[in-house]
């Protein structure tokens, strides 16, 4: 897989200068490009480099004087990470997946795959099942009885789609992602100490130790168009009603979405968040890795939350958050600011008491 830098500069709509011909095979920073390489230096730090390098074509940023860097042809990019997509787009290799039914993959009679669909060895289709045209089914996946994938997926390996799942066009789910697991749902037959310490916020009260009893997911999930879930996330089924993931969210590795959530659209959340159980979720929403959000609350729309927040109240549409617990990242910053003064702050009390000490002393 080749192409001419004009061919790459046309397909991202960007400016190329100088030998516009010259065949590019790979992308690679710029202190390991070969003569074959377009070199990534869309920054000036990035471009010192290239003299490390063999590349003879790069990618900068507008303004850039390529012919002092010596090189034969450059591409100018105005939005560096946009025009990343771009060119990511066009140079991805893929998975090598193959196309067809493989002999080893188990298909139900009476599931429904669309033109073109790919399923891998040991995949597993089951009964009832509709799976749309040009969609690849990784292998070792599943896709659960009476789910339903929209044109266009493609599962990475070892997938799984639970029972009764539906999920729009472009789905990506990359290895490990478990969609329409059971909630985590249980109930003591008394009140237990957990429910008594949520009212007070104090002690558990006299509740008894007692056994867990499953609250069965009867619900399922559903998942509108362009959305991709990371590595080894994982969105539980709704209790009742379905558990639902709007068009165009993102969802990084790890990240747990539990039972009954619902989010807007274009929501981005980064690595190892969980978010609890009936949480609702605004559009445009951002949620930082390892962020934590309680159950039963609402973020509204346009919502930022640092990386490590833990969000324990609802928040309103445009807030910016962080911090244990969440509050607005600028009163976060004074707190944060506040703490580590404390040590000077105890010096300086001690002083006066001594000083106050020493007075009364002389009297």
């Amino acid at each position: 897989m080749s192409y001419t830098i004009e061919e790459i500069a046309r397909a991202l709509g960007t400016e190329a200068r100088g030998d516009v011909s010259l065949t590019i095979r790979r992308a690679a920073e710029p202190g390991t490009a070969g003569p074959d390489d377009l070199a990534l230096a869309m920054a000036p730090k990035y471009a010192e480099d290239l003299g490390n390098g063999l590349a003879r074509a790069a990618m900068l940023w507008e303004g850039a004087d390529w012919q002092a860097m010596g090189l034969e042809a450059a591409i100018f990019a105005p939005r560096p990470r946009m025009a990343m997509s771009g060119l990511t787009r066009m140079m991805d290799p893929g998975q090598g997946f193959g196309s067809g039914i493989h002999p080893s993959a188990v298909v139900d009679p009476t599931a429904e795959l669309g033109i073109g669909v790919s399923v891998g060895p040991l995949a597993v289709v089951a009964a009832g099942a509709r799976i749309g045209a040009g969609s690849v089914i990784g292998p070792h996946c599943y896709v659960g009885t009476d789910a339903e994938l929209g044109e266009g997926a493609f599962l990475r390996e070892m997938v799984s789609i639970g029972a009764r799942v539906k999920i729009g066009a472009r789905f990506i789910a990359q290895p490990g992602a478990r969609i329409g697991s059971d909630g985590f749902s249980f109930v003591t037959p008394e009140v237990s100490g957990a429910e008594n310490v949520r009212k007070t916020m104090g002690d558990q009260g006299d509740a008894k130790a007692q056994s867990w009893l499953r609250i069965h997911s009867l619900g399922a999930v559903r998942i509108g168009d362009d959305v991709e879930i990371g590595a080894n996330a994982t969105i539980d089924a709704g209790t009742i009603r379905a558990t639902e993931i709007g068009d165009g969210c993102k969802l990084d590795n790890l990240v747990h979405v539990g039972h009954n959530v619902r989010t807007g659209t274009d929501c981005l959340f980064a690595g190892q968040t969980g978010i609890s159980g009936s949480v609702e979720i605004g559009n445009n929403v951002i949620l930082g890795g390892q962020c934590g959000v309680v159950d039963n609350i609402f973020i509204g729309d346009g919502v930022i939350a640092a990386g490590g927040t833990k969000i324990l109240s609802n928040v309103p549409a445009g807030r910016v958050m962080m911090g244990y617990p969440g509050v607005k990242m600028d009163t976060q910053t004074e707190i944060y600011k506040a703490q580590r003064r404390l040590p000077r702050l105890m010096r300086d009390v001690a002083a006066l008491k001594k000083a106050v000490s020493k007075l009364g002393s002389t009297e």
